[in-house]
């Protein structure tokens, strides 16, 4: 019992010191993102429009198509219930609200984990491991802005826009289903999307992956800024970073869904 104790002790003091470190880490990006170019300190454009392109630009392939399959199966799925109840031209409401609300933000943050935020934490910790960061420390290089924050950046600009992308693709792959397979019009499906969707879906669907932009470049910026032991170490960084990029999105969905639904 006493072992049980101290296990649960030390695994909630590293989760508290985690997610502190994330935090301070988060202060001091919006700090060089936001203040200090105010305050004599080059804005570095180059590094992170080099960012978007890497991070953005180079996913679109991966996230379209993931997202497209998921517009078809949710197509498919939506449709075997909707049939028993006569409903069935409700399949472009119910694909297009779901991939504005909820899938389109929420997979294109998890895609995004895998694609950019291990890329993020591999990076970091080999510099880490191979001392390139206190090098930059030596030579008055502050490592938080001239690493950080071109990466957080270029994930918060980039995020939001492949979430449109990825419902566009979405609700077109639900169109394609409706209109090959189960004989609904494409002019009838683009009008119920249209008239099932609201502002208010696509801005909290926005907001939300505005926020995972900032979990995914926090966590995997942190993770990588803090690993150690070599080959093994980076290895095992990259992994924490994509899995707890993963469980934060998630949670931080939940909090978002109940706050902008069920609270405001």
């Amino acid at each position: 019992m006493i072992q049980l104790v101290q296990n649960m002790g030390r695994t909630g003091i590293a989760i508290v010191r985690r997610i502190g470190g994330m935090g301070i880490l988060l202060r001091d990006a919006m700090y060089w993102t936001f203040i200090a170019p105010w305050r004599g300190y080059s804005f570095r454009w180059q590094a992170t429009f080099s960012q978007m392109s890497r991070f953005g630009v180079s996913s679109i392939p991966i996230t379209a198509l993931v997202l497209l399959f998921v517009g078809m199966i949710l197509a498919f799925q939506m449709a075997r219930v909707l049939q028993t109840l006569g409903f069935m031209e409700w399949v472009a409401d119910i694909v297009g609200v779901a991939m504005t609300r909820e899938l389109g933000p929420l997979l294109t943050a998890i895609v995004m984990s895998g694609f950019g935020g291990a890329a993020i934490a591999a990076e970091l910790g080999t510099m880490n491991v191979s001392e390139e960061i206190m090098a930059l420390e030596t030579s008055a290089l502050e490592p938080r802005w001239f690493l950080v924050m071109p990466r957080v950046l270029a994930m918060m600009v980039m995020l939001p826009c492949l979430t449109i992308i990825a419902n566009m693709v979405g609700i077109g792959g639900g169109l394609l289903i409706s209109a090959n397979v189960l004989d609904i019009a494409a002019r009838k499906y683009i009008s119920r999307t249209i008239d099932a969707m609201m502002l208010q879906d696509i801005i909290t669907g926005l907001i939300k992956s505005e926020a995972f932009a900032i979990v995914i470049s926090m966590t995997a910026c942190y993770e990588g800024l803090n690993a150690s032991g070599g080959a093994e170490g980076v290895s095992k960084a990259t992994t924490r970073a994509v899995v707890n990029c993963i469980v934060f999105i998630i949670a931080v969905d939940c909090a978002f869904t109940a706050l902008f639904f069920y609270v405001l």
